[in-house]
């Protein structure tokens, strides 16, 4: 019995963990091991440069990183996108950093983060850097998809202070101007746990996580449901004082975001729309800000912002847009890509959107000219590294055959290793998107398994190892050189 004066407060100390483990969620008590040395990447002209050299992309979007590392058990299928893109020699995989309101959101509120879903961005870019991967890194949506600009004009008008219901006054209302500041960087103190730390009990009932199709049309008022607010749940998150985004200490690594190397860029927003405004002057002034405001924190990362690559109405290119249409959404490339605080250019590319009349020839000229003509524009003009940040082709087509895809894949990537071979502005390409076995609820009608398809897998090695050749093979470290050797 007298052992027992041992024991006592060793089983005093293990129910205090446990006790700290129920209330607080999971904590980690391990860290990954330490990944592969990464360089921050800067800019020079219209190059890329990675430890003085020039640097060309081949890489891929998976925008479920976050999402999926919530969960223990499915952490695993993040590790396995990273280390499968790592293999194929991509260097940069785009993701979303963002989850404003709803299920499962980063940030509640405004200024009110969930820190269990913080812990899962921890956990992607550490686990990216454990593979040698860099991330983009998009900070909100345009489109009504976790959350997005639409979330934001929601959350004014609860508190009574939004301008409009027009999801436009997103880039024009001041309150919702702070909003973004706000999440992006210095938050609202709020009263709640000890720092780093976040309490949310389980719901009752597990919900379906309300996975959005990501090409939803984007929708311009809000409606009297969205204005609708809700009780407060009995699983509202708290939160600590002083949380940021680009400040933020990973809890994995001990890195500050803005002193990450493994963030390859900021991406300000995906596929910023003004449409009340054609002419463009309210969102260039909201990019103007906004740009500005980021580089005033973080002067380590690139910064782009997110755009499709229209021109506006008064750019003498705007008749290589796919439509009129196109130039009355309120942005413009080379007037928007020209602020001085954009590091480098983006461009989407969905011909199947844009065109419903067109076979698959006809629409694989224009995507040629749609291509080539980004390039120009920063060779000629904007003197600045243009990224494809987005490309796919969709398998719902009524002329689809599989086949097609390798086509239409190797057409931007030709062009784009043209450009890199005469040291042009053409940098690099992201498909949309790549997934791996067992997430099918995060697939749309542009995913794929790249090692399932070998002519896609295929190609998309080719691509690494011909721009990795520009570079010199004999610059490339782990899976690049020995891959192409």
């Amino acid at each position: 019995m007298g052992g027992n004066g041992v024991l006592y407060p060793i089983l005093g100390f293990a129910s205090c963990v446990a006790f700290i483990y129920m209330s607080f969620g999971d904590l980690k008590l391990s860290s990954l091991p330490k990944g592969l040395s990464l360089s921050f990447v800067e800019r020079n002209g219209s190059h890329f440069i990675l430890d003085g050299k020039p640097l060309y992309v081949n890489g891929w979007n998976s925008y479920w990183l976050m999402a999926h590392s919530m969960d223990e058990n499915s952490r695993g299928r993040v590790s396995a996108m990273l280390q499968a893109g790592a293999k194929m020699g991509l260097t940069v995989c785009r993701t979303w950093a963002f989850n404003d309101g709803g299920y499962e959101a980063l940030q509640i509120s405004p200024g009110q983060f969930d820190e269990r879903v913080f812990q899962a961005l921890d956990y992607v870019i550490a686990e990216a850097s454990l593979h040698g991967i860099r991330l983009l890194l998009s900070l909100v949506n345009n489109l009504q998809a976790y959350g997005g600009k639409t979330q934001y004009v929601k959350w004014a008008w609860q508190e009574g202070i939004g301008l409009s219901s027009s999801n436009d006054s997103f880039f024009f209302d001041p309150s919702i101007r702070k909003y973004f500041k706000n999440y992006v960087l210095s938050l609202r103190a709020m009263n709640g746990y000890p720092k780093g730390l976040v309490h949310r009990a389980r719901s009752p009932t597990k919900r379906q996580h309300e996975h959005l199709i990501r090409h939803i049309g984007p929708t311009n008022c809000v409606t009297d449901d969205t204005l609708k607010t809700n009780p407060k749940r009995a699983d509202q998150p708290s939160t600590s004082r002083d949380m940021t985004v680009l400040t933020r200490k990973n809890t994995i690594t001990g890195i500050e975001y803005r002193n990450d190397p493994t963030i390859f860029a900021w991406e300000l927003i995906n596929e910023p729309r003004c449409m009340s405004d054609p002419s463009g002057d309210t969102l260039q002034e909201w990019l103007e800000e906004m740009t500005g405001f980021i580089k005033s924190i973080d002067k380590n990362h690139l910064l782009t912002i997110g755009l499709e690559g229209f021109y506006g109405p008064k750019s003498p290119k705007s008749a290589v847009n796919p439509g009129e249409w196109a130039s009355t959404l309120g942005s413009d490339f080379v007037r928007n890509s020209n602020i001085t605080n954009v590091d480098f250019t983006s461009v989407h590319i969905y011909p199947d959107h844009w065109f419903h009349d067109l076979g698959f020839e006809e629409k694989q000229r224009y995507v040629s000219k749609w291509v080539r003509s980004h390039i120009e524009d920063c060779d000629k003009e904007l003197k600045k590294p243009v990224m494809f940040t987005e490309y796919g082709l969709s398998n719902q087509n009524k002329d689809f055959q599989a086949s097609q895809r390798e086509q239409f894949y190797r057409t931007i990537l030709d062009i784009i290793y043209k450009s890199a071979k005469k040291k042009g502005s053409g940098v690099g390409a992201l498909v949309w998107q790549f997934l791996v076995e067992g997430i099918e609820e995060y697939n749309d009608d542009f995913g794929l398994v790249p090692w399932e398809i070998p002519s896609i897998h295929k190609l998309t090695i080719q691509q690494s190892c011909r721009l990795a050749r520009i570079q010199g093979l004999n610059q490339q470290t782990g899976n690049l050189k020995q891959l192409c050797s």
